[in-house]
């Protein structure tokens, strides 16, 4: 089974399409979450910990999702059976982080200035490495049905 690469700018989704894959019985690992980024600088994966976790389910044979969106994880690109880059219009983004409540980021004025100039810089940049793309404007039974595809999984609508 496949190994997928979940990327994309701040509000576009990752972390709720982890959450209800997880949910759905996927392996899901969030890599904003937890020790899997080296924040002392530019944000980086700690590639001892990502090349370990792609090795144990290249090994195991299960699907496993993993998000993030760091400098240097096209590192790893070749170890992804999918990479896919989840996308919405920057109006929509800006709505989504200024409503969520499990992520402070976004709040301020300079956060959300932040998020317009990454999307202008950083997104096409993901947009040119990415093997799929998905708009996340559309309702999130279809993204996930997507994403189950990708890892060759059946439909999730009937247990989301």
């Amino acid at each position: 089974m496949a190994v997928v690469l979940v990327t994309g700018m701040s509000g576009t989704g990752k972390s709720t399409v982890l959450t209800l894959l997880a949910h759905n019985g996927y392996r899901t690992v969030d890599t904003d979450q937890g020790d899997w980024i080296d924040r002392t600088g530019e944000p980086m994966w700690r590639e001892d910990r990502i090349d370990e976790l792609i090795a144990q389910h290249e090994r195991s044979g299960e699907p496993l999702f993993i998000a993030g969106t760091v400098a240097n994880q096209g590192a790893f690109y070749a170890r992804f059976a999918e990479i896919v880059l989840l996308s919405a219009p920057i109006d929509i983004v800006l709505e989504r982080v200024a409503s969520r409540t499990g992520n402070p980021f976004g709040k301020t004025a300079e956060e959300r200035n932040r998020i317009i100039a990454d999307t202008r810089e950083i997104e096409p940049l993901l947009r040119e490495s990415a093997t799929v793309e998905i708009d996340t404007r559309q309702p999130l039974d279809a993204v996930l049905d997507q994403l189950a595809a990708l890892a060759g999984a059946p439909d999730l609508r009937s247990s989301t």
